[in-house]
């Protein structure tokens, strides 16, 4: 097992986020990106290896929202026929790579997992004893119809805010990637230059290209909004520590959960980590997204209902465990469930990446990569963005 919490080194902190004016090559092209979420991370970390000069800029911290907040989970053919297939094959592939390149078992929990899907029809005092051979000692509670939805091939996990500040600590140790804590206030465009005007000490920073990476904060974004619809959807989440932590197997369980006094039943998940921590999600709500990802506070009654559901899939996610974390997080979700990856129509070097709902762990890789060919060199080749594009909703919004 892993140690617990992982160490996020300080010099990512002190060393890059001083917003001292950037060391500019100009010889290189000068890209900003506005986010500190998985997908301006990733989109930052290519770009710098492609030979960009990046500004990474984020109103407060890396990963401090659904990047930090997310289960981690990655699957290589969820999206089979669909749109998203062959970003998430290719993003899979990706985590693998960078996982070999970035000591990723040891630095950020990166491992491949079992995944079974589970159904609990939970009761006032639920027995905990072992209901199927076939299911991990661990799971001990009232749980029916075992199936093995993913295997060691097929599915993986990460940390997600370690993941997210280790690619950037690597993209600033090792690329020049420069970082500015402040809000984007506007972004403008012309004569192949952008501008980017950031309140915090950011000041006015210039570039090539900018590539707004803004998650659920598109919506607040004019420039964005005016062009595409991205809402926010809340989803909570528990962290918890067994008492006994080397009993818990690395089996991330997917749950169509009854709840005991009727209602519609739920999907709840569970993800144990190589930290011994066991991460617990669902409860998700469309709202409105607060300004300050600082301000976003989880709802009550739905960490209580979490809790029982730990509770009841097994004895030693109960009373005895402790709980690390209580919080909720906002997923950018799009009308048409298909994320926004291109160049804004009318706006020569402005780019958006965003939409990714619940899959942004999985296919922030391949989004970073894919964007960064496409600023760097007029097209992607990893994958094809044409299904992405923010052109689709030119006209819709009449």
């Amino acid at each position: 097992m892993l140690k617990s919490p992982f160490s996020i080194p300080s010099r990512l902190v002190t060393a890059s986020m001083d917003n001292k004016p950037p060391k500019i090559d100009p010889l290189k092209k000068r890209i900003l990106v506005c986010g500190g979420g998985v997908i301006g991370v990733c989109t930052a970390y290519f770009l710098s290896k492609k030979g960009a000069a990046v500004t990474l800029i984020e109103q407060s911290s890396i990963a401090c929202a659904a990047s930090g907040k997310a289960g981690g989970f990655l699957a290589l053919d969820w999206c089979y026929g669909g749109p998203v297939s062959s970003l998430a094959r290719a993003s899979f592939d990706l985590h693998r790579s960078l996982a070999q390149q970035l000591n990723g078992r040891e630095s950020y929990g990166y491992r491949p997992v079992n995944t079974l899907s589970l159904s609990v029809t939970e009761s006032e005092n639920p027995p905990h004893r072992k209901m199927n051979s076939k299911l991990p000692d661990w799971i001990d509670g009232p749980v029916k119809s075992p199936k093995t939805i993913g295997t060691t091939e097929t599915t993986a996990q990460v940390h997600p805010q370690l993941f997210t500040r280790r690619l950037v600590e690597e993209a600033v140790a090792e690329y020049g990637v420069e970082v500015v804590i402040g809000k984007v206030k506007s972004v403008e465009t012309g004569g192949g230059k952008v501008t980017a005007v950031v309140e915090g000490g950011g000041g006015v920073i210039d570039g090539d290209a900018v590539v707004l990476a803004l998650g659920p904060w598109s919506s607040k974004f004019t420039l964005l909004s005016s062009v595409i619809r991205v809402h926010g959807l809340k989803a909570h989440s528990l962290v918890l520590e067994p008492k006994e932590v080397d009993a818990i197997s690395a089996h991330a369980l997917f749950l169509s959960y009854n709840p005991a006094h009727g209602g519609p039943p739920m999907d709840p998940e569970i993800y144990p980590r190589p930290t011994g921590e066991v991460y617990v999600c669902g409860m998700s709500s469309e709202e409105e997204v607060p300004d300050d990802p600082e301000q976003i506070e989880p709802n009550p009654d739905s960490i209580r209902v979490l809790k029982r559901v730990a509770g009841t899939v097994s004895s030693h996610l109960g009373e005895e465990s402790r709980v690390k974390a209580e919080q909720a997080c906002f997923l950018p979700c799009t009308d048409d469930s298909v994320p926004v990856i291109g160049e804004i129509p009318g706006m020569k070097g402005c780019y958006v990446a965003t939409g990714h709902s619940c899959w942004g762990i999985l296919n922030g890789p391949a989004t970073g990569a894919a964007m960064a060919e496409l600023v760097m060199d007029g097209c992607s080749t990893i994958v094809d963005l044409t299904r992405f594009s923010p052109g689709r909703f030119v006209g819709r919004r009449l």
